[in-house]
């Protein structure tokens, strides 16, 4: 899958062809854009380097701040001022854009500092970018778990330089820049220097080293170099007096000379930032074993590597590592499909930044993280996608989540690398609870269970908690349904772990869920919605469907809601355009229909036919979605990415698996290819069809249903797998027909075990 990958995918406005069939008439209210960046990472790494433009949201690229329709145009082409480190990955407003230490390949007085040159040539792989400035400088990036390594090759130039600026941060947009709080660099020998900024409350220390032959090496501020410095101390910085800061390398080049320059990054001081440094260039030597292993300073400081070598050794340890984490996942499939599915991985497995030994906030080692920005629609989709193909880094990012509630009082919504990181209350509840249930009933060790319950059981009388518990429903009302959910994941903990007290009183708790309801329309309560209206939340997986059904009116009842929702019968919809005004806007959410997929909180309603017994519907729908809402290009993607959110739901509804986050459920559809083999905790698990008709040329697939499954040789009634079975590995084969069939509707996916 590796040569597959496309990191150019999602860069550009949303450039897909018309939509035909019930995808007409899905309404898009977000931006129609990706927001994803090409730039060099690693698979839940820290790190990120990219060609900086200071665009919206990731500071790459030619956008404007946007949150509905068409992206707005900052530039007609493509530029840069140069390349910087920690960028988002597909997300939309979480007003938090790092972008730190900007790296420019500068052919001018340090006066042309900020001003940026046009990309003629753009050139990315998973873990490598390439571009080619209109100044004729070649610059290319790659990163290691903690580190980046950045190499120019500059024209004949009688006084070229490396400039590192570490003043720059966030956008070039209004409200977007970010301003360091403190700093300080100082030189440690020729060719190495480190310090440290602190930006809204973290550390961020760093390690440089370059290549130094005819370079000199100076301290500069305001602009204006500092000959015989060697330190430069910020103890106070306001935007007010904020003046532009950093370390240089200068010289004249030959025509193709060659400069490396290396960066160990730390949240723990600039000593930690040179072991890092050390052990990603050393463990470049051999294949890289994963973020959550690696640890700074195992290797003596003897193991660095120096000169060009150390960047091809770098990236060709992190293009084997990211070889065997998308090997994890292959499919028998067109080109343009497996170019699809391999980018949709790769999306799934850069974020969230998992960092061992890494909190700047409180002194235990063990695993750190941060960018678990829309928490509120990974935890769906990407993380069970990441306790399936990487367990050991889903069990690593439960520690570091009941870590951060021990230290600071409640379970993150979402985490950045930011003091009080925490702003997204308004978005759900009890998310984390989702991540430890699946890891709980799946046996997972490696965890503290009884130290899990405390903070699981805690976390729920908190905030919007506290409203559930004392009024039986709080608002915003969907977060009724987040509270009751959290209960029943509560309690499977507490089941797993003997503790039936617990439990029981959690199931009690679990089974307020109806108070969210209006018995008289099946629909949510008013209340206010984020992102969304009322259908858009009413239909989400939830632990009693059977109960939820029986609330709408019965299979028919609720079958004829989905119907409405998805479309069926509806004309296809006009969507929002360039700066959509607010009669626009309004007029699309008051059709009350399906997001598709160009934002995800009703992702998972396409599965809630099943439990009603009509998975042909289900067929129906995610056909529409996989085939006609994801492309190639840079505008292959209907809305933004959300940290892998939107693309690992691609991976599980093309390859006709679907979890139910929390439940140890994993719903069954036809697949969208001939077949496929997943790397599970167990061995492979094999996905085949028979009767699998493929699309003419590039075309998709025609539209099928399931007519029968077996398991392991053995026939499969039922519409779904447990959590147990996927993990164990083994062979699925998926018998496929033109028209519905009577598979999957008589044996309902499991609601909760009172019914």
């Amino acid at each position: 899958m590796l040569d597959h990958v496309d990191p150019f995918i999602g860069t550009g406005s949303t450039d897909l062809p018309p939509r035909s069939g019930l995808a007409a008439t899905w309404w898009w209210p977000k931006p129609q854009v990706g927001n994803t960046h090409p730039g060099a990472t690693y698979p839940l790494g820290m790190v990120s380097a990219c060609a900086y433009s200071g665009a919206y949201p990731t500071g790459y690229g030619r956008y404007d701040l946007g949150t509905e329709g068409l992206p707005v145009p900052l530039a007609d082409t493509l530029r840069a001022s140069g390349f910087t480190h920690f960028q988002q990955s597909g997300t939309g407003a979480i007003r938090k854009y790092y972008n730190y230490l900007r790296v420019t390949p500068l052919l001018a007085p340090l006066d042309d500092l900020g001003r940026s040159w046009e990309i003629v040539e753009e050139q990315a792989s998973a873990g490598y970018y390439r571009a080619v400035l209109d100044s004729g400088v070649v610059a290319e990036l790659t990163v290691g778990p903690k580190s980046a390594v950045h190499r120019y090759t500059f024209p004949a130039h009688h006084d070229a330089r490396v400039v590192v600026d570490l003043s720059v941060g966030g956008l070039a947009i209004p409200y977007g820049e970010t301003v360091p709080l403190r700093a300080h660099l100082q030189h440690v020998e020729p060719g190495v220097a480190c310090g440290e900024i602190v930006v809204e409350g973290a550390p961020l220390a760093f390690h440089l080293e370059c290549d130094t032959p005819g370079l000199r090496q100076l301290l500069w501020y305001d602009r204006r170099l500092m000959p015989g410095g060697s330190r430069l101390e910020f103890s106070d910085i306001r935007p007010t007096t904020l003046r532009p800061f950093g370390v240089m390398w200068a010289g004249p080049t030959t025509a193709g000379q060659v400069v490396e320059l290396r960066i160990g990054f730390s949240l723990r001081g600039t000593e930690q930032a040179a072991a890092n440094l050390r052990t990603d260039l050393a463990h470049g030597r051999t294949a890289d074993p994963g973020p959550v292993v690696e640890r700074a300073g195992e290797l003596a400081p003897t193991a660095v590597l120096t000169g060009p070598s150390a960047f091809d050794t770098r990236w060709e340890a992190t293009r084997e590592a990211w070889a065997t984490n998308l090997g994890r996942v292959e499919v028998e499939a067109s080109p343009r499909r497996r170019a699809i599915m391999a980018t949709a991985l790769y999306h799934s497995l850069i974020k969230p930044c998992i960092a061992v030994d890494e909190s700047p906030f409180w002194p235990t080692d063990g695993p750190f993280v941060f960018d678990l920005c829309t928490l509120w629609d990974v935890y769906r989709t990407q993380l069970p996608l990441l306790t399936l193909l990487r367990p050991d880094a889903s069990v690593a990012l439960g520690n570091a989540l009941l870590r951060i509630c021990e230290e600071e009082g409640n379970f993150p919504i979402g985490y950045r690398m930011a003091r009080g990181a925490d702003r997204f209350s308004r978005q759900a509840s009890a998310l984390a609870h989702t991540l430890l249930a699946d890891l709980s009933q799946l046996g997972a060790t490696g965890i503290d269970w009884d130290w899990a319950l405390v903070h699981m059981q805690a976390d729920l009388r908190r905030t919007y908690g506290e409203e559930y518990l004392r009024q039986g429903v709080t608002h915003p009302v969907s977060h009724t349904l987040d509270l009751a959910f959290g209960y029943w994941c509560t309690r499977a903990v507490a089941l797993r772990q003997g503790d039936t007290a617990l439990a029981a009183e959690s199931g009690r708790l679990a089974a307020g869920w109806p108070a969210a309801y209006d018995a008289g329309t099946g629909l949510l309560r008013a209340s206010t919605f984020y992102e969304g209206g009322p259908w858009n939340y009413s239909f989400r997986l939830l632990h009693d469907m059977a109960g939820r059904i029986d609330l709408a009116g019965g299979d028919a009842a609720f079958t004829a809601m989905l119907d409405e929702f998805f479309g069926y019968g509806a004309d296809p919809v006009t969507q929002p355009g360039l700066a959509p005004d607010l009669a626009e806007m309004t007029a699309g959410y008051a059709l009350h229909r399906f997001e598709g997929l160009n934002n995800e909180p009703d992702m998972e309603v396409p599965w809630a036919y099943m439990y009603a017994g009509r998975p042909d519907r289900t067929a129906e729908v995610v056909h529409g979605a996989v085939h006609q809402m994801f492309g190639t290009g840079r505008g292959g993607l209907a809305g933004n990415d959300d940290s892998g959110g939107l693309s690992s739901w691609y991976v599980w509804a093309s390859l006709g698996i679907f979890p139910v986050a929390g439940q140890n459920v994993f719903l069954l559809n036809a697949p969208s290819y001939a077949s496929a083999s997943l790397a599970v905790p167990g061995g492979r698990f094999h996905i085949r069809t028979r009767g699998f008709r493929e699309g003419e040329g590039e075309g998709p697939p025609p539209l099928q249903y399931v007519a029968s499954v077996t398991l392991d040789g053995a026939p499969l009634d039922r519409p779904w797998l447990t959590g147990q079975e996927l993990h164990a590995g083994g062979e699925l084969v998926v018998s496929l027909a033109d028209r519905p069939t009577s598979w999957g509707t008589t044996h309902r996916p499991p609601s909760t075990p009172e019914r």
